[in-house]
């Protein structure tokens, strides 16, 4: 998920994104734990999307408290 269609997302949309996101991370831990994954890219790729999430998030929370 690139940055640019991350920006282009409304707050209700980026909150169920975030969540969606952290649902699959957590699953990919679990099924790292109990067998090696086949891309363990995957991992790093997932995180990745939901710090780029939250930095989002955060953006738009201080831009409305400086207005």
């Amino acid at each position: 998920m690139k940055i640019t269609e991350i920006k282009e997302l409304t707050d209700k949309e980026l909150v169920e994104r975030l969540q969606i996101e952290k649902e699959n991370l957590v699953r990919l831990k679990l099924n790292h734990a109990v067998s090696p994954l086949d891309n363990p890219n995957k991992l790093r790729e997932s995180k990745r999307n939901v710090a780029k999430l939250l930095t989002v998030l955060r953006e738009r929370e201080l831009n409305a408290n400086q207005k």
